[in-house]
């Protein structure tokens, strides 16, 4: 247990948080940040939602701390991103209290639930027993959480296929959340097949606003692309996510991915209405708030995001499936490859380990293999993450849980 204990302490949990630039001049408290006056803001509207939201929104996946979320929105960053998975329902109840006696038009909070056991990911369908009931039973628990009567915009997770996004019961729970008012508008947060998912989230004439990966890293941005102009030409709010792709080329954290310039990057796309990045510290908050300053992409900044040898593969999986049909052993990849990015790139376990329970994985079956016939489209050598990461399997969740 000793050497699985050392295995999580020096090479996940000690160095900074994802995302943070060298030579950052902000402190990492309230007290010693600077620069808080005349800041310059863009903002976008969220499409039929129609707030008018800055580009630049708090991903709390990476922190529950109450005093940067209040940071945050003193600073009049509107949109909160969270979901009922994150520190166990925990940033849900800190997000209650931090909003509580503020002014309920100053701020936006976007949550989601779902049950993961109702995900078969190898597919990008749901599960034909899942239920809708314990869809609005999960909402209920957020707005309990929150302290709050009715969600801005609840999120139906997992969305892929077309059948996916029209799954009946989930698409008659979500219709019912909002004709009770217990959420205002509708999203979708699609990890795999986002064209397919965007296009059908548009044509159910139910959903307000799309949460998708979209990121420099990508290989199918024309796809892409198109499908968010049809979403955005249908006046649905977009809400950009793992903009930075991994937030590092290499496991050991060596060489890091320019944050502001794939912020940027993705905030070329005026359909991208915001981003909401993962934010563990003051750092990183002030970091991208003062990106906003500029968007313009300099020439540095389009060559710091080149991969910097033929060798570096990131650790960004774009989710797209090619090599579950290729694994003779039928192991959800993009699941494990999730965790991994998590694990060693944005440096938060807690996400990396449920993402690892969810995937399923028994790497047994990947050490039995001689050799791994998986061709990944990144260039990942799977096998090797996966032996990793399968080491966090033996860890203690409440160690991880308590750093």
């Amino acid at each position: 247990m000793q050497d699985r204990r050392t295995f999580i302490k020096k090479s996940m949990v000690t160095a900074a948080g994802a995302g943070l630039a060298a030579g950052t001049t902000y402190g990492n408290s309230p007290n010693t940040l600077i620069n808080r006056q005349e800041r310059k803001f863009v903002y976008r509207t969220l499409g039929r939602t129609g707030m008018e939201v800055p580009v630049i929104s708090l991903g709390l996946d990476s922190t529950k701390d109450p005093t940067l979320i209040r940071q945050a929105l003193d600073e009049n960053i509107m949109l909160l991103v969270t979901h009922e998975t994150y520190y166990g329902g925990n940033s849900e109840r800190i997000i209650g209290e931090v909003v509580k006696g503020r002014d309920r038009d100053s701020y936006m909070i976007m949550t989601g639930a779902l049950d993961n056991n109702t995900v078969d990911e190898e597919r990008g369908l749901f599960r034909a027993d899942a239920s809708g009931k314990d869809l609005l039973r999960r909402a209920e628990g957020c707005l309990e959480r929150l302290q709050l009567e009715s969600i801005d915009i609840f999120i139906l997770s997992y969305a892929a296929r077309r059948e996916s996004v029209f799954f009946e019961p989930y698409l008659k729970a979500m219709e019912t959340l909002k004709k009770q008012g217990k959420a205002r508008f509708l999203a979708i947060a699609t990890h795999s097949h986002q064209p397919e998912a965007i296009r059908a989230a548009v044509d159910t004439g139910i959903y307000d606003v799309v949460m998708t990966a979209y990121n420099f890293r990508m290989d199918n941005l024309q796809e892409m692309d198109e499908a968010l102009k049809y979403a955005a030409d249908a006046n649905l709010g977009i809400v950009g996510m793992k903009t930075m792709a991994g937030v590092y080329w290499d496991k050991e954290r060596t060489s890091p991915i320019n944050p502001e310039a794939a912020i940027k990057w993705v905030l070329q796309n005026e359909n991208i209405h915001t981003v909401a990045p993962a934010c563990s510290n003051f750092n990183q908050l002030y970091q991208d708030i003062g990106l906003m300053e500029d968007l313009t992409l300099d020439e540095k900044e389009k060559r710091d995001l080149i991969p910097p040898g033929e060798s570096s593969a990131g650790l960004y999986c774009q989710q797209c499936g090619r090599c579950i049909s290729q694994c003779r052993k039928g192991i959800n990849i993009p699941a494990v490859m999730r965790s991994y990015m998590y694990a060693y790139g944005y440096r938060n376990l807690d996400h990396a380990y449920r993402t690892l329970c969810f995937s399923g994985l028994d790497a047994a079956l990947c050490r039995d293999c001689t050799s791994c016939a998986v061709s990944c489209a990144m260039g990942f050598d799977v096998r090797t993450k996966i032996l990793d990461i399968a080491r966090l399997q033996d860890v203690p969740y409440d160690f991880i849980r308590t750093g």
